[in-house]
């Protein structure tokens, strides 16, 4: 009776022992951790495209999965070694049935780790600490002095002939500008850039002028006139004063027709507004995306 009871001992002292080193073994060589994401300032993505995480791990991407939702925290569970090893955070917008395993050129957000975080911000897709917007109320392909606070374009009147206007970094491949007016609530297009002294890629609302559009000793300018072709909802031609004018960044491809989250320049056009005049645009930077990444 006292063997038995002496084998039976020994039996559970032996499981939790071996309990104990396996439990020991997961501590100490750990095979999974945990990558968490506290973002804020991104908006959902249309349908066609996803966010997708990345570290970058010896000079090489690793995906941390794809999402659509915009609440935060979110935790993924990663590789134990790939994420100990990685030196830096991206975050990119990619494609819904994207074939291609690299992230995309359009990263959104980024940050180096320090320890076992990341603080994460628009830094690839340049630095806007120094931009200008500037815009006069005009419409120049209508041939005519008329219907003058019905346009918008992105100049500086200020030395007596047309300049540029906007101050802002070159974009990365990935990302366009595009200019808006905010119309009784409603963001109306005035087309995608790249270069702040070049036509734009749109003039579907201008006048039979268009081809001619808005140029002076720094070149052509981005902008549009709002006289034809109003969406549903607004009349053209209009008055642009009380509304908004907005430069935003896009992601390219964009499959969204309104502003994208990041607007590195807003401007509330006076309710008094009068044509040809010099009107001042506000930076904007503050509201980019931000965050910390944790593992």
């Amino acid at each position: 009776m006292k063997n038995t009871f002496k084998l039976i001992t020994f039996s559970i002292i032996l499981s939790l022992f071996i309990i104990s080193c396996s439990d020991d073994d997961d501590v100490t060589n750990p095979t999974t951790r945990n990558l968490t994401l506290n973002l804020s300032g991104l908006e959902a993505l249309g349908s066609n495209f996803v966010y997708e995480g990345w570290i970058i791990v010896n000079g090489s991407p690793v995906s941390t999965g794809t999402f659509t939702s915009v609440d935060f925290p979110q935790t993924y569970v990663l590789n134990y070694d790939q994420l100990s090893n990685a030196t830096k955070f991206v975050l990119s917008i990619e494609p819904v049935n994207d074939s291609d395993p690299a992230p995309s050129n359009t990263k959104i957000l980024v940050g180096n780790f320090s320890g076992n975080s990341a603080t994460v911000g628009i830094g690839t897709v340049g630095d806007f600490s120094n931009i200008v917007g500037k815009y006069i109320l005009a419409t120049p392909t209508n041939g005519a002095m008329t219907n003058e606070n019905s346009g918008i374009w992105f100049l500086d009147l200020t030395g007596g002939s047309p300049a540029t206007g906007l101050t802002l970094p070159t974009l990365p491949n990935g990302w366009k500008y595009e200019g808006w007016a905010v119309i009784n609530g409603t963001p109306v297009t005035t087309g995608k850039f790249t270069n702040v002294a070049a036509t734009d890629e749109f003039n579907g609302f201008s006048g039979p002028d268009a081809l001619g559009m808005v140029n002076g000793a720094d070149g052509f300018f981005p902008g549009e006139d709002f006289l034809q072709g109003a969406p549903m909802g607004l009349t053209f031609p209009t008055d642009l004063a009380g509304g908004t004018a907005v430069i935003s960044i896009e992601p390219e491809p964009d499959n969204s027709p309104m502003p994208f989250t990041l607007k590195p320049l807003v401007g509330s056009i006076a309710t008094d507004a009068t044509d040809h005049t010099t009107y001042t645009m506000n930076e904007n930077s503050a509201s980019f995306p931000t965050g910390t990444v944790n593992r």
